[in-house]
Order: structure tokens, then C-alpha cells, then sequence
């Protein structure tokens, strides 16, 4: 599994505004702030609604801290998704938050 820092996924996001990125916090957690470009997916969702990720594109996830994000690239890493956890989480996140 490919792992980046906050950091990073900001370069990544500075470079490419379209980069596919989930935030698997629950919803409330996400609505209190995420990331511009993070679609919610909550972990607890995840097998459900797998489907709804283009699968052609590479993937970046995140959570608070970087369990939850991990525990859901495994899975999305199985299931054949090019995927990149981002270590340390929103608590990591040093960039523009939306609510």
C-alpha cells in the first residue's frame, strides 16, 4: 500500500484539482471540515458504496489520523483500486478546509 504525507496529497491537489479523494470519517466529522475536493465515504459505508469510485483512476484516502484511512486502502487495494493513504490525516492537514 502506497502511503503519502498531508503534505503531499496538498502538492498532488495544487497539480491536479480533479485528484479522485475520499475522507471515510463519518459524516458529522466531515462536516464539521474536509478537504475542497474529499468526497465523504464513511468507512462504515465503504463495502456499500464502493461503486460510486472510478476504479480507472488513482485514489487517494484520508481520515482523522490515518487508521481509518488505512484499514479502507487495504480494502480498496484488494478490491483493485490504485490507491494512496494519506498518513497523519486531517490532523496533519495544514491547507484550506471547507464546512
Amino acid at each position: 500500500m502506497k502511503n503519502i504525507t498531508a503534505n503531499e496529497l496538498e502538492q498532488t491537489l495544487e497539480q491536479n484539482p480533479t485528484t479522485q479523494l475520499i475522507d471515510v470519517r463519518e459524516t458529522d466529522e466531515y462536516a464539521a471540515g474536509h478537504i475542497k475536493q474529499a468526497k465523504n465515504l464513511p468507512l462504515s459505508e465503504l463495502t456499500e458504496r464502493t461503486h460510486e469510485l472510478e476504479a480507472t483512476r488513482p485514489l487517494h484516502v484520508i481520515c482523522l489520523s490515518g487508521g481509518r484511512s488505512m484499514n479502507a486502502s487495504m480494502y480498496l487495494e484488494q478490491a483493485g483500486f490504485d490507491v494512496t493513504n494519506v498518513d497523519g490525516g486531517m490532523m496533519s492537514w495544514q491547507g484550506d478546509i471547507t464546512e
